[in-house]
C-alpha cells in the first residue's frame, strides 16, 4: 500500500488553528500545539458562558420584578403564581421590562 502522508490536509487543519489564535498573545499565537490548546479552552469557556449569560440575565429578571413587586407589599413568588392563576402568557424578560421602562403598566397588571 502507498502511504498516505495528510500533507495538504494536515497544513490546512493547523493554519485554520492558527487563523483562529490571531491576536491571542505569546507562543499561543504560533506555535502549535500550544494554540491548539488555547482555542479548545476558548471555545469551551465561550459555550460555558453562553449557558452563565442566560442563567445571569434570568436572576436579572427576576430580582427586577421582585422589586418593583414588594412596593405593592407583595413577593416574587405570589407575583407569580397570580400571574400564571390569571393566565397571563408574559415571560419574566417582558415582566422586567414593563418594570424597568413602564411601571404604570405593570401595576395594572397588579
Amino acid at each position: 500500500m502507498v502511504r498516505i502522508k495528510r500533507g495538504f490536509s494536515a497544513k490546512n487543519r493547523r493554519k485554520k488553528i492558527l487563523k483562529i489564535t490571531k491576536g491571542y498573545r505569546g507562543a499561543s499565537k504560533t506555535l502549535r500545539r500550544d494554540a491548539n490548546q488555547k482555542v479548545l479552552k476558548a471555545l469551551f469557556n465561550s459555550y460555558e458562558h453562553r449557558k452563565y449569560y442566560k442563567r445571569n440575565m434570568r436572576q436579572l429578571w427576576i430580582s427586577r420584578i421582585n422589586a418593583i413587586v414588594r412596593l405593592k407589599n407583595w413577593n416574587y413568588h405570589s407575583f407569580i403564581w397570580y400571574c400564571r392563576t390569571q393566565n397571563y402568557n408574559l415571560n419574566r424578560k417582558v415582566l422586567s421590562q414593563l418594570a424597568l421602562y413602564d411601571k404604570q403598566s405593570f401595576f395594572t397588571i397588579i
